[in-house]
């Protein structure tokens, strides 16, 4: 137990903090005691609204001073309450920052029992930097995701924004780097959307096709000291190039991404697929829905979902809304462009 519980009316005055929406019918107490008034803080993101939406959900009454925290209301209540914190007290140890994400999640985990409990995702764990929290997977889809990364040699994470396909994918091959199981990393993705009007951008190939490769750039400055990864682009052992780069090269002991598959013609993707050399690992990320190719071009990312769906030592992993990470309104957006454009689609088995 991370924390110790005591009981008993001693605490019930002076609601410091208190929050509770409305009244309960209280039929027990329990006092949660923690390290102290900043650990306890930490575990609800110093956010009263978290713990307010906690009361609302569970229909309980909390008071939280000092280091302790009071929970009135139906037994049963007050147990699902401990659960919460206890997981989100085991995720703190483990180096985790708790957010609203974390909290919320913890809390869906003890009310949906289809919900995958806090502890059991942070069983997966990446570290790119001993500077920076371990990046932990946030639904049960992304922990079937890294799982599967790091058993396959050959992974395809397909399914909407904001799922984390990209970035775990980047994630995990920083880990493998730092592990000295791969020499380098190579980011792609294609350059579609500037098509013939490329000659036309101002500055250099590096300066036109800058602006495409940035979310690579972006996620890589989120797991890695800027300094760091300076020089590790210089000397080539990080790299970030466009697709067209690729034709030609066989990457050998390299951890290889490819980003917005989707956009691939079925040539490109075929080139790409066969770069593969000795000792290296390729994930390829995308959403087949959002394909920004001229219409009289298929997809690559959609044949070899097609093709290599019964090739043995090969991944897929489908992403669902459940899965959506970004702000809570992005899972909404998506959903209701589903409704709107008739391509609703049931919710998707990992």
């Amino acid at each position: 137990m991370p924390f110790r519980q005591a009981q008993g009316p001693e605490l019930a005055e002076g609601h410091y903090g208190q929050c509770a929406l409305s009244p309960v019918s209280v039929t027990d107490a329990q006092t949660l005691q923690f390290e102290s008034a900043r650990v306890l803080q930490s575990l609800y993101g110093n956010d009263l609204a978290l713990l307010k939406t906690l009361e609302k959900t569970l229909d309980v009454r909390v008071t939280t001073r000092d280091g302790w925290l009071r929970v009135e209301g139906a037994t049963d209540r007050i147990e699902q309450t401990r659960r919460v914190f206890d997981q989100l007290e085991h995720a703190r140890q483990g180096g985790v920052s708790i957010r609203k994400h974390e909290f919320l999640h913890a809390l869906r985990s003890v009310t949906e029992p289809e919900e995958t409990p806090l502890e059991v995702l942070l069983e997966t764990k990446v570290l790119t930097s001993p500077k920076r929290p371990p990046i932990v997977p946030k639904t049960a889809g992304q922990k079937a995701y890294l799982q599967a990364i790091q058993s396959h040699d050959m992974i395809f994470g397909v399914g909407p924004a904001g799922t984390g396909k990209t970035y775990l994918a980047m994630a995990t091959a920083v880990a493998a780097l730092k592990k000295e199981q791969v020499t380098r990393i190579i980011l792609t993705r294609p350059a579609v959307e500037a098509g013939e009007a490329l000659g036309f951008l101002p500055g250099d190939l590096k300066e036109k096709i800058m602006p495409y490769l940035r979310p690579l750039y972006d996620a890589l400055y989120d797991m890695i000291d800027s300094e760091e990864l300076q020089r590790l682009m210089e000397r080539g052992i990080i790299e970030i190039a466009p697709l067209a780069y690729m034709r030609g090269r066989t990457l050998s002991r390299a951890f290889v991404v490819l980003d917005e598959a989707q956009n691939t013609t079925t040539e490109q993707m075929f080139m790409f697929l066969t770069r593969l050399g000795a000792d290296s690992k390729a994930v390829i990320t995308g959403d087949h829905t959002q394909i920004d190719l001229p219409s009289n071009k298929r997809s690559g990312l959609v044949e070899a979902m097609q093709a290599l769906k019964h090739v043995e030592g090969i991944a897929f992993c489908h992403f669902g809304d459940k899965d959506v990470i970004r702000h809570e309104l992005v899972q909404s957006i998506v959903r209701a462009y589903r409704r709107h454009r008739g391509t609703a689609e049931p919710e998707t088995k990992h």
